[in-house]
């Protein structure tokens, strides 16, 4: 089974549905997929700062959502190794600061696939990652 990166703003569009209609159900689908998911911490402090001010998400509830991210995936911790691999990335690729980190977790994670609506659509990164939106009409 492929392993999958999933960025921030596919969790987003699942967990706010009121966002776009459509996109909610594509980002459910990928979640839902047949496929290995791998997340990082930097993902889950995203989705929670956004869930606390879109979504009014209390205490109680993010913690349930950050038990239950490292519960369902495995969570890549941002380190030595994923900070130099970023800059390296941001070297060759001109990512921002953010993106950079995420793909270097997913490459280090192993993942074939990074889904996201913020990046550059079907880069191939290292040979290894392709950058994926899932959320595009074209």
């Amino acid at each position: 089974m492929d392993a999958c990166f999933i960025d921030t703003n596919i969790w987003l569009y699942a967990f706010i549905e009121s966002q776009d209609k459509d996109k909610s159900v594509s980002a459910k689908a990928i979640i839902e997929g047949n496929h290995r998911i791998i997340a990082s911490s930097q993902v889950i402090n995203e989705v929670s700062v956004n869930l606390i001010k879109k979504a009014n998400f209390d205490e109680a509830s993010i913690q349930q959502l950050i038990e239950s991210f490292y519960a369902k995936y495995p969570i890549m911790e941002i380190g030595r190794a994923e900070l130099l691999k970023a800059s390296e990335l941001r070297s060759r690729h001109q990512f921002s600061y953010w993106d950079s980190l995420i793909v270097a977790c997913a490459l280090l994670s192993g993942a074939s696939v990074l889904y996201s609506e913020d990046m550059e659509t079907a880069l191939l990164v290292e040979n290894k990652l392709r950058i994926v939106n899932p959320l595009s009409s074209t």
